[in-house]
């Protein structure tokens, strides 16, 4: 009897723990995360209020000012924020209320919003401000933004504990939009902190931690200041992913919630998926090789547009991006303001190639190396390159290297001169409203690494003075002239290899709302939420 009782007893046991577990009343809040324990992802993700978004490449810093990738700056956009945003096309106040500039564009005044708190507690006020503008500011410091206009700076001066005032050396009527990307950190941080790896900002998200190599978490900020904000997802965790299919597999089973880049091969597949929504949208991302103009054979420009012709454009188009991109005729894109197409467009001819190579002195070709990160499709891309360059007798060595690893290498200090780079496969983004942006770092002279994106180093004192003039007038005619003048002179002498402009694609989960990718290429999260 007793034998019969303790057998019906451990029955009971075993069917009230096998209940428990299955209604998941002892699993730790966000304890699954796995692609095999994850399950259907639309009610975990309800469940746990948590989501992942899986990228291409790992995070250099989280330093706002000396940031020039977008998975790092689209990380820090949810933390961090500036006096003013860009938002739809036109220069909005951000943690400022309102701003003014005078006729002479030399002269930018700030009134800041009252009772907002950085994460750690510090108030924010014109005295936070004036120290995240002074740093930037600071030519020592070697921050990435003083060449976008902040070297241009004379005085910053805080009249009172919510006003800022901005007084320029020379007029910059695109200044407000330098400020854009000039996010402002807790000036505690600042002091105390290496922000670069632990940022304090105002946003709705603050940082949790970064795990080197393998997830970075932010959580809901519940003091945000906006009450207009719908952020709602309480954790969100960023996970680089390289490679491309493996992004696709986590989106498909669920253990990500949002992927991008997309790869642009995976598009139908993707669209057939129950559960996933996928979104092309155009963009300001140009695509193109640095050629250094410092360093045989490319500092002879016949050389430079000899490459030019002997890459089928439309045919990286169908291979590389799948369709899914236009080829560049300027070094804008047509996304950009004051954008010019150019007469002059490099058609594909191996031909004529193999002529200006020959007149350079090139007859059979040269060597070289190109550069490039890990994710797939970076590697298609110097794939492709390298047959198209191998017709006219050019053969090219292919060099993947580790993200943070490439921009050490890129911006790790070197002088023009030591700099070992000879082609880079790469993408810039800029925002639409900022045509300097888009064009003065990552041409201009004064921007070689490691201050700016100039890897081709190409240097052209008329391009130079062009850029400043079109930043001193508030003449929208004289500046179509001026910006007209810039890109037919940098089409011509042809610092890269100019590809495409992307659209960008990206993939999430139904059940996910609020999270989108920016015409730069950025993942805005700002107003995540679950349905």
């Amino acid at each position: 009897m007793k034998s019969m009782l303790r057998a019906l007893f451990i029955i009971i046991l075993v069917l009230a723990a096998a209940g428990c577990s299955a209604n998941g009343g002892t699993a730790e809040p966000g304890a699954s995360g796995n692609a095999g324990e994850k399950g259907n992802a639309d009610t975990q993700g309800v469940k746990d209020n948590e989501i992942v978004i899986a990228v291409n490449e790992n995070f250099i810093t989280m330093d706002p000012h000396a940031t020039g990738d977008r998975n790092s700056g689209a990380v820090q956009s949810g933390i961090l924020e500036g006096l003013v945003e860009e938002n739809n096309g036109k220069i909005a106040p951000l943690l400022a209320e309102s701003f003014e500039a005078n006729e002479e564009a030399t002269e930018y005044t700030f009134k800041l919003r009252k009772g907002i708190k950085f994460h750690d507690g510090t108030d924010f006020n014109a005295a936070a401000v004036k120290k995240n503008l002074e740093r930037i500011a600071d030519e020592a410091n070697g921050l990435r933004l003083y060449s976008r206009g902040f070297n241009n700076i004379k005085s910053i001066e805080a009249p009172d504990d919510y006003t800022i005032k901005i007084t320029l050396n020379h007029p910059n009527s695109s200044f407000m939009a330098k400020l854009v990307p000039a996010k402002i950190v807790s000036p505690k941080a600042l002091e105390s902190g290496d922000i670069s790896k632990h940022p304090v900002g105002t946003g709705p998200y603050q940082f949790v931690e970064w795990i080197q190599g393998d997830s970075l978490t932010v959580q809901r900020n519940p003091s945000y200041w906006n009450p207009d904000s719908k952020a709602a997802i309480e954790k969100i965790t960023f996970k680089p992913v390289p490679e491309n299919g493996s992004r696709v597999a986590m989106l498909k089973t669920g253990e990500a919630d949002f992927i991008y880049p997309l790869p642009v091969q995976n598009m139908e597949e993707l669209k057939a998926t129950e559960g996933v929504e996928v979104t092309a949208s155009d963009s300001t991302i140009l695509r193109y090789v640095t050629l250094n103009t410092m360093k045989k054979p490319f500092d002879d420009v016949r050389v430079r547009q000899a490459l030019n012709y002997a890459v089928n454009k439309d045919a990286y188009i169908s291979v590389v991006m799948s369709g899914l991109a236009t080829p560049l005729d300027s070094n804008l894109t047509r996304t950009i303001d004051f954008y010019q197409p150019q007469s002059g467009t490099y058609t594909y001819d191996p031909e004529k190639a193999k002529q200006l190579l020959a007149e350079a002195g090139y007859p059979d070709g040269f060597s070289a190396t190109i550069w490039g990160n890990t994710n797939s499709d970076t590697l298609k891309g110097m794939q492709f390159i390298q047959q198209q360059l191998s017709q006219i007798g050019v053969k090219l060595k292919i060099e993947s290297i580790e993200e943070a690893t490439l921009s050490d290498k890129i911006y790790g200090g070197v002088t023009p001169e030591e700099a070992e780079v000879e082609m880079w496969y790469v993408s810039w983004g800029s925002q639409a409203t900022d045509t300097d942006n888009a064009i003065s770092p990552i041409h201009g002279t004064a921007n070689f690494p490691p201050t700016g994106g100039n890897a081709s180093y190409y240097s052209n004192t008329e391009v130079d003075n062009w850029l400043q003039a079109a930043n001193e007038t508030t003449d929208r005619e004289k500046k179509q002239e001026l910006y007209g003048k810039v890109q037919s002179t940098i089409y011509r002498e042809a610092p890269w290899i100019f590809l495409a402009s992307d659209q960008n694609v990206s993939g999430k989960r139904s059940s996910l709302d609020g999270v989108f990718i920016t015409p730069q290429g950025r993942i805005n999260y700002n107003n995540a939420s679950l349905k």
